[in-house]
């Protein structure tokens, strides 16, 4: 008889015990920490973890665990946390804890507020942070989250922010944490390539307080160990050998097998489910009937629930899953609940179900379910169980309530899961049995919550649905708002002819009296649409129109979307105080409508206004506030806090506060794993410290559908890889295609095009300069012609940004390099030229301004300024050093070397003085006395007396002697 699995030693995890226990240990300490432990499935990721705990437990630790569970369709947000809570409420013992966080109330049924528009996700966040912070003021906790593949993504988005932002972090001080760890397990044989955790688990694996903890497969001594372990009396070598050989490292499949063996006859099943179902065949037909029951409810069933379902009396329930836990096909849990001891267990008993079976067993829960109450917190879990049971009707109507549900606690993307379920089977169910609601409103909604869960593309695609469905009499009301609904989302993904097609049709089908909030809204959206395509009077017109119509009609939102786009239409735009100021004024208006969206457009207009007059420290309140105030209403992934993300990320590159970026970049709390929007600046700091990979991360951008800032920030970095690498045709042609793309349907080139015409200049100047060293004038001319497209490309966007007015400070200091670099291409370094461009970018610009100061020291030097190339090399190198930038600062190094800007002492070991060392360097290179004195920045004639000097240091009598010489002595390394 064998020995049931726990009663058997853990074997072969000895070092991923020890690993967790010490990460328990700095716990308890104060040293919040992270685990993510991953493996295949059965690999014994659960019965690790049901060691920990229980050792922690008996350490004195709170255990909380909260378990992940597939149910194919069906979208339970933040289930493994309501699980989690839903124990804690039962305890007595932390009733005094729970008392002061009431968001537990809001998970668990009893809350009332609206997580989208009322701030709720925010407070939902940070509430379940406190909660577990407070828990372990009390006592050191664990908190464990199993099975994280099949995580709903409101789940997946608060994991990331406890890890990120709510438990795990030090103070600016780095004072201790919480004591607390979370271990999450997660299947990593189900994580294919589009699998939505595997980002999450990238993101989450940089942040210094988590790790990762892969279980790798058992070796073959330890399943033969465990084998043993598992039987009460030897088994014969010839099984054994069998069993590790079917196991491949598999500690489940190798228990499995071990309990499915007939010692007698010493036959091992093939495969895992025929071994699963041989295990379960040796159960009585109650203890079948038991599990089967139990298989269609899920991995974890109640007993309440289970009882009522199976139908049997109380007494032959008991024995039945008293033999099914005898058997360790079932283990007993927390609140009279049972679960299969391994989902593999559980995925074969259902696969096992005859199709009839499994349908009837479906609708039973199903019923049972709705006769229970809390309709709301059910409805996910009803809509899964009627459609598998072919009810359709109730399906349609539990899809919608779970719909609700998903709004009301800020999961917008498990909405939209369930509405799009409602759409799928709107078709199938009588007319009579659907709601009032029709279908195109329906659609409407569902397209609206795509475009709140950052799904853009699928907004687009729910609205054209909605825009086919229409017939021919429909109200006209209803027809206007599909399609401004449509243009303002097609405007999102920068499908910007079709948009201006689409808000004017809406425009057209209803008329401007009577004032209506139709008319208005289709009004504003024509105004966006107008203004991206070059329309700018049509905009201007009904935008004054519109404004009047809202004050009219007291439409707050509407005068405040309309207020954002005249910010943008008269005068010089957003970069004005009088801009600004209206900016501001729209803002208002929309808070206090309670308009979130409306309201994060004006704070990132206002933040953008201020980043484009050189205001970079007035633009971070404004994204700060923006950013808040979309967690708060559950639209991080929407447009505008993501294009609010990137921003604040570029001020902080932008001030050189790189460090505080790449941490802001990777630990995002409720956003996204990084994409276009956040990418930018890690891939700019990347490149700058020389970190050439950011290539295939700025490529990766690039694929799929087009994505406007994807492909900007993909366009910056790639142009910058070629100017650093010197390959100057790359960058020309990465300029040309760049901007190609990034062009509006009105002909307008992007801002962003001042900025690579001066980055592709940068590799132009250095391949003329490498080409005139070299005594090739004939090739440096040949540039001539790319040097010129390139500044005019510079001065003609600077001179008239995508408003119509001249760009701000960034764009004009932009325009200076290009200039110097333009003036360093065509005849050599301009002193006044790089002046102007160190000027031009002390608006705060650290990293571009110490790069211009480093061109502008060559300049000086070549003039023969020495000490003012002094202080402006010293200055860049300081900056480099700063910001950590080892290419500028490799740079600076080698201009103060060659320059002899410092009186650093030769080498003892080298009879060379410094000069003689880079006269010698260059040497090597073939170099003649001319090309040594321009490289150098000295004369020809004193390059030949260092020539004649080093021939006689070296004893040798010509100059490939020497450099031989010099190679044999280790006097220079071959370059």
């Amino acid at each position: 008889m064998p020995l049931t699995s726990f009663s058997s030693p853990l074997i072969g995890r000895d070092d991923e015990l020890s690993r967790l226990a010490g990460v328990l240990e700095r716990a308890r300490g104060g040293a919040a920490r992270g685990v993510l432990i991953g493996g295949d499935a059965g690999v014994g990721k659960t019965r690790l973890l049901d060691e920990v705990t229980q050792g922690a437990a008996r350490d004195g630790m709170t255990v909380l665990t909260g378990h992940c569970v597939d149910l194919g369709d069906v979208g339970l947000p933040y289930l493994p946390f309501t699980e989690i809570l839903g124990v804690l409420a039962a305890d007595e013992r932390f009733a005094g804890v729970l008392a002061g966080h009431p968001v537990v109330d809001r998970l668990l049924g009893g809350g009332t507020d609206d997580v989208r528009d009322m701030g709720g996700r925010l407070r939902l966040f940070e509430g379940i942070a406190g909660l577990l912070a407070d828990l372990s003021d009390v006592a050191p906790v664990l908190l464990v989250l199993e099975d994280l593949h099949w995580a709903d993504q409101s789940s997946r988005d608060l994991l990331r922010f406890l890890l990120s932002r709510g438990i795990l972090q030090r103070s600016a001080g780095g004072a201790p944490t919480h004591r607390l760890a979370v271990f999450a397990s997660y299947r990593a044989d189900d994580l294919h390539r589009r699998h939505p955790l595997r980002p999450l688990l990238a993101e989450l694996v940089r942040l210094p307080a988590v790790e990762r903890l892969e279980l790798r497969p058992l070796a073959d001594t330890e399943v033969a160990q465990l084998v043993q372990a598992l039987w009460d009396r030897p088994l014969p070598d010839a099984t054994v050998r069998r069993i590790v050989e079917r196991a491949e490292g598999n500690a489940f499949y190798a228990e499995e097998l071990v309990a499915a063996t007939d010692t007698e006859v010493g036959g091992v099943p093939s495969g895992l489910a025929d071994v699963l179902l041989i295990r379960f065949e040796q159960l009585s037909d109650t203890a079948q009937l038991v599990l089967r029951t139990a298989a269609v409810a899920g991995r974890r069933v109640e007993h309440d629930l289970l009882s009522e379902a199976v139908g049997l009396p109380e007494d032959e329930l008991e024995s039945a899953l008293r033999e099914a836990i005898g058997r360790q096909l079932l283990v007993p849990g927390d609140g009279d609940t049972y679960s299969f001891r391994h989902a593999l267990a559980r995925e074969a008993v259902y696969a096992d179900l005859l199709p009839g079976e499994r349908a009837r067993l479906h609708g039973a829960f199903a019923r049972l379910l709705t006769a229970r109450g809390h309709r709301a917190e059910t409805a996910a879990e009803r809509a899964h169980h009627y459609r598998e049971s072919h009810d359709l009707a109730e399906a349609l109507a539990a899809s919608l309530e779970a719909a609700d549900h998903a709004q009301r606690v800020g999961a917008p993307a498990e909405e939209l899961r369930h509405l799009e379920t409602a759409l799928d089977l709107w078709s199938a169910v009588e007319v009579s049995a659907r709601p009032s609601e029709d279908r195109v409103t329906l659609t409407l909604r569902a397209s609206a919550a795509a475009a709140h869960a950052g799904e853009s593309h699928r907004a687009v695609s729910l609205t054209r649905a909605a825009l086919a469905g229409i017939d021919q009499d429909a109200d006209s009301e209803l027809a206007a708002r599909v399609r401004y609904t449509l243009a303002g989302n097609l405007i999102s993904v920068d499908n910007l002819t079709a948009a201006f097609a689409y808000s004017s049709e809406a425009l057209a089908l209803i008329p401007a009296e009577p004032p209506s909030r139709t008319w208005v809204w289709a009004a504003a959206t024509h105004v966006m649409a107008a203004r991206h395509v070059g329309e700018n009077e049509t905009a201007l017109r009904i935008a004054h129109e519109a404004l009047r119509v809202a004050e009219q009609l007291g439409a707050a939102d509407a005068r405040a979307d309309l207020l954002i786009s005249l910010a943008g239409l008269e005068g010089a735009g957003r970069r004005t105080p009088e801009g600004r100021e209206r900016l501001d004024q729209a803002r208002q208006l929309a808070h206090d409508s309670g308009n979130a969206s409306v309201e994060l457009r004006a704070l990132f207009n206002l933040a953008i206004g201020s980043y484009e007059s050189g205001d970079l420290e007035e633009a971070l309140p404004h994204l700060t506030e923006g950013i808040d105030r979309a967690r708060r209403a559950g639209l991080l992934s929407s447009l505008y806090p993501q294009a609010m993300r990137h921003l604040q990320l570029l001020v902080l590159y932008t001030l050189g506060r790189w460090d505080e970026a790449l941490r802001a970049a990777s630990g995002a709390g409720m956003l996204p794993a990084i994409d276009g929007y956040a990418a930018g600046p890690a891939l700019y700091v990347a490149l700058a410290r020389g970190d050439f990979t950011a290539v295939d991360r700025a490529r990766a951008l690039l694929r799929g559908p087009f994505d406007w800032m994807a492909t900007l920030v993909a366009a910056i970095a790639l142009t910058e890889a070629a100017s650093l690498r010197g390959d100057a045709e790359a960058a020309v042609e990465q300029v040309r295609s760049s901007v190609k793309a990034l062009t509006d349907d009105a002909g307008t080139r992007p801002d962003v095009a001042v900025r690579l015409a001066a980055l592709a200049l940068s590799a132009v100047a250095d391949t003329t300069a490498g080409l005139r060293l070299s005594g090739d004038e004939a090739g440096a001319k040949r540039w001539a012609a790319p040097a010129d497209e390139l500044v005019e490309l510079a001065r003609h966007t600077a001179a008239r940004g995508d408003d119509g007015n001249p760009q701000g400070p960034e764009g004009q200091a932009w325009l200076a390099r290009a200039e110097a670099e333009w003036a360093r291409a065509v005849s050599g370094p301009d002193v006044a030229a790089w002046a102007k461009a160190v000027a031009a970018f002390d608006f705060g610009d650290t990293y571009e301004h110490a790069r211009c100061q480093l061109r502008y020291a060559e300049a000086l030097l070549a003039a023969d300024r020495r000490e003012e190339a002094a202080v402006q090399a010293g200055a860049a190198r300081e900056a480099a050093l700063r910001l950590g930038a080892t290419l500028l600062l490799e740079q600076t190094d080698t201009l103060i070397r060659r320059g002899r800007l410092s009186t650093a002492p030769a080498p003892s070991a080298s009879p060379l003085t410094a000069r003689e060392q880079d006269v010698l360097r260059l040497l090597a290179l073939g170099r003649s006395n001319r090309q040594i004195g321009e490289e150098l920045f000295i004369s020809g004639k004193t390059a030949s007396v260092h020539v004649s000097n080093i021939l006689a240091k070296l004893g040798a009598a010509s100059r490939t002697e020497a450099v031989a010489v010099a190679y044999r002595e280790g006097l220079i390394a071959p370059e």
